[in-house]
């Protein structure tokens, strides 16, 4: 990847004054937008942080207690406000915690920037106190990194770094920068130009894809659209309801896609997927075309993906080239962003009706309420279930509230049962569904959004995880409301142990500490819930509560969560218990 760069020139635009790298990094990064940075200081990246202090009027600076927890937040930060995150971290161990971050911004196209420390350039190779190559380490799971060894160097990097985390499927970038490279001087202009080459994404639609996507859509009996994370990450949720509107398609949503559409739409028939709805997924196998917008035909989506389809032709709206015909032949692939492609379908696709194929969803869907829904979320009697908890904090909050879940049965039941009215309004874990990305990445959509309220559902497993941001979340008062669903298990291996290992339940029951003596050990008020007549005033308080909040419930420790396609099956295997 060749790094963009102007030679300083004085009488150009800005003339050329000397600075460290550190301070030029500064005045880059605020030049791309940024005035908010999560991060961890340490030896190899203290130029770094003696510069922001001298930025600290433009620059925001949260201090998180763990790396990791510096790449969740920032992600949470990107995925509600469309912004790029940005991370600074130390080398050594403090670049290798980031990894797992970074692998999950990779995973759900999510924009970071990670500017890391590095032992100085001379030194490098020489197994110097806290080095590690992590160019090499992250090589396959960043969008691009780039290693700065000379201060005149960061101008480029910086600008190419952000391009690229940007543009397209967005992604991570990691920017390692040498010690040295810091703190050495050169001469820069105040004003740089980013001269690296653009993509013109709208002059990629091609007009023969367009026509035959609209013949297939002009054709078809039984249709539906899915709609993954590449339409809100295009911003192209209009563009989208006028599509469904005037075709009178039924929509699905992917488990990232989730929000795009409200969950009250009359043509969204609910989440496909290993745990989604009843309807979308039996229903896939009797399609005649499947149109899929900005999603990659994930395993968890198509499961066998030999018996995926079958019926349908398939047309794939992409950005990406390399996610055509990856998984799932495309019969009619539409290369270029959703925002441009999208409008120019509606304009030219027939006004259509499809009320009874949407019909034959809503006998599923009353199906799978009356064998699943009606006892997960209204249960008559027994321990408090996971559906109601998530039932009555979604009726408590309002309708432009962000959910953020961790990673397990808590967050299946939370993109289940949780009424999104808004786009955007959901952060989750994804592609590597990582255990502890739940609550620093809570942090960085509250700070990202501080207007709206957010709600975070994590399970005793994945909370304990990250646990320790507990202490960035009291040190800068994040009033992020904390819903501890707590089954004395990791449920989802439990109930896989279950299910498909004759009950062997290995190493899945946890032992768990008082969750209400640490909460209060950190300033933040909390409450446990054990019988169902405590919740609904709990959840009341939670809600009204002004500054961070712990809500612990006890749920019943053995349920399952339905429906669900066994692992290996079709979509038509779906099972309601």
């Amino acid at each position: 990847m060749v790094i963009h760069k102007k030679t300083a020139k004085r009488g150009e635009a800005g003339d050329a004054v000397p600075a460290t790298g550190a301070r030029a990094l500064m005045k880059f990064i605020i030049g791309q937008g940024v005035d908010l940075v999560f991060g961890y200081p340490g030896g190899a990246i203290m130029p770094v942080y003696d510069a922001l202090y001298f930025f600290r009027d433009k620059i925001r600076h949260i201090q998180v207690r763990h790396e990791q927890g510096a790449v969740h937040a920032a992600q949470g930060y990107a995925r509600v406000t469309g912004r790029t995150g940005v991370c600074f971290v130390t080398s050594g161990p403090g670049a290798t915690n980031i990894v797992t971050g970074i692998a999950d911004a990779k995973a759900d196209s999510t924009p970071v920037v990670v500017i890391s420390g590095q032992v100085p350039s001379a030194m490098l190779g020489n197994e110097a106190f806290q080095e590690t190559d992590i160019i090499s380490i992250t090589k396959p799971i960043a969008k691009w990194n780039f290693q700065v060894t000379r201060p005149e160097e960061i101008p480029g990097a910086i600008a190419e770094g952000f391009r690229i985390a940007r543009s397209g499927r967005p992604g991570p970038v990691l920017i390692d920068i040498t010690k040295d490279a810091q703190s050495g001087s050169f001469r820069f202009e105040n004003k740089f130009f980013d001269r690296s080459p653009k993509i013109n994404y709208s002059s990629l639609v091609d007009p023969l894809q367009v026509e035959e996507a609209v013949r297939l859509i002009n054709l078809s009996v039984k249709p539906m659209f899915l709609v993954g994370q590449g339409v809100r990450l295009a911003r192209a949720e209009k563009a989208l309801l006028g599509f469904i509107e005037k075709t009178g398609i039924p929509a699905a949503e992917t488990l990232l896609g989730l929000s795009t559409l409200p969950s009250n739409h009359p043509l969204n028939v609910g989440l496909v997927g290993m745990h989604g709805n009843y309807g979308p997924n039996v229903k896939t196998n009797e399609c005649d075309l499947i149109i899929a917008a900005g999603m990659r035909f994930d395993d968890r989506v198509t499961s066998d993906v030999s018996s995926y389809a079958k019926k349908a032709k398939i047309v794939h709206l992409e950005i990406e080239p390399s996610q055509i015909n990856k998984r799932v032949y495309a019969d009619a692939p539409v290369l270029g962003d959703i925002k441009d492609s999208l409008p120019i379908l509606t304009s030219m696709v027939h006004e259509n009706d499809h009320s009874e194929w949407l019909e034959e969803f809503r006998a599923c869907y009353r199906l799978e309420y009356e064998r699943v829904i009606e006892k997960e979320v209204f249960p008559a009697e027994g321990p408090v279930t996971m559906g109601e908890v998530v039932r009555h904090v979604s009726s408590s909050f309002t309708e432009d509230a962000v959910m953020v879940t961790d990673v397990g049965q808590h967050q299946m039941i939370a993109w289940r049962y949780f009424g999104f009215r808004k786009p955007g309004s959901v952060v989750t874990s994804g592609g590597l569904g990582t255990m502890g990305f739940g609550l620093p990445a809570a942090i960085g959509a509250k700070i990202g959004k501080p207007c709206r309220p957010v709600v975070l559902f994590a399970g005793d497993g994945g909370f304990q995880m990250t646990l320790q941001e507990l202490a960035t979340l009291s040190q800068y008062k994040v009033p992020v409301k904390m819903v501890l669903i707590n089954n004395n298990f990791l449920g989802m291996v439990r109930q896989w142990q279950e299910m498909f290992y004759e009950k062997r339940y290995s190493s899945t029951l946890m032992s768990n500490p008082d969750f209400q003596s640490i909460a209060p050990g950190y300033g933040i008020p909390s409450e446990k819930v054990v019988c169902r007549s405590e919740l609904d005033g709990a959840v009341k308080r939670m809600a009204e509560s002004s500054g961070p909040y712990l809500l612990e419930v006890a749920v019943e420790k053995e349920q399952n969560v339905f429906p669900m396609v066994p692992p290996g099956g079709s979509v038509e295997d779906i099972r309601l218990e």
